[in-house]
């Protein structure tokens, strides 16, 4: 069918919008890229001399661990408190490291299934001793998507310590699977404490949390890698009531 002279008009501005934005997107992806390399190499010079505080710390306590002296006991409490803090510190730069190393993807198509069969097995003992009762429901057949697997177990593993975290005296997580609108989802759902509006509202926001002793970069990362994915992630969430995290991935070309 011939195209009317404003039909074309109307396709060259589609087209020129869309190279704006693809060149735009390029160049957001490439200064992200250049802030990554800058934090992470930040966070390992902070990793190194912090790594050398905790071993002193380490050898300082032993020394101290065998003294009946008040003096050594009220010292060793100090540095413990100091070693504690000095843990979580590292943690936080983990989970940082982490957050800054994503976008640099392996993709290659997998069965979610298995991804997530393999996950729970790994995990099952942990649940138990959580008393969480783990029930999955996967979809037979389910078409595979275009994964790093790595990363998409970091996921699962921040969705579901979120979850049981939820869940301090123990519940129910289901893991399922199905396919929508063609898409492949993966749902995470708990019967745990929920979250208020104020949570929900910034639960993706980097070092929010609403622990104390949170690094605030969990979910952040969840988002971060499913978005490098070209998927998406939703919650719905209720207080008392429990919450669910959607994935929604694209099927493997």
């Amino acid at each position: 069918m011939v195209r009317t002279v404003e039909q074309r008009k109307a396709a060259t501005t589609t087209e020129t919008v869309s190279d704006a934005d693809e060149q735009e997107r390029q160049r957001l992806l490439q200064q992200y890229a250049e802030i990554a390399t800058l934090a992470g190499g930040l966070a390992h010079e902070i990793k190194n001399p912090l790594s050398t505080i905790g071993m002193n710390l380490e050898l300082l306590i032993e020394e101290l661990e065998g003294s009946n002296s008040a003096r050594d006991r009220r010292m060793l409490t100090k540095l413990q408190s100091i070693q504690r803090e000095g843990d979580r510190l590292e943690d936080i730069l983990n989970a940082f490291l982490q957050f800054a190393r994503v976008g640099e993807l392996n993709l290659i198509p997998i069965d979610l299934n298995r991804v997530i069969t393999e996950f729970i097995d790994f995990y099952r003992i942990q649940a138990e001793g959580n008393d969480i009762e783990i029930s999955p429901h996967l979809a037979t057949n389910l078409p595979k998507v275009a994964l790093d697997e790595a990363l998409i177990r970091q996921v699962l593993m921040n969705l579901v310590l979120n979850a049981q975290q939820a869940m301090p005296e123990g519940g129910l997580l289901e893991l399922q699977t199905f396919t929508r609108d063609g898409l492949v989802h993966l749902e995470v759902i708990d019967n745990g404490l929920g979250m208020d509006e104020r949570a929900k509202a910034n639960m993706f926001q980097v070092f929010f949390s609403t622990r104390p002793s949170g690094s605030g970069l969990g979910l952040p990362t969840v988002r971060k890698i499913v978005e490098a994915h070209h998927g998406t992630i939703s919650c719905e969430s209720e207080l008392g009531q429990g919450t669910r995290f959607t994935i929604s991935l694209p099927l493997a070309e």
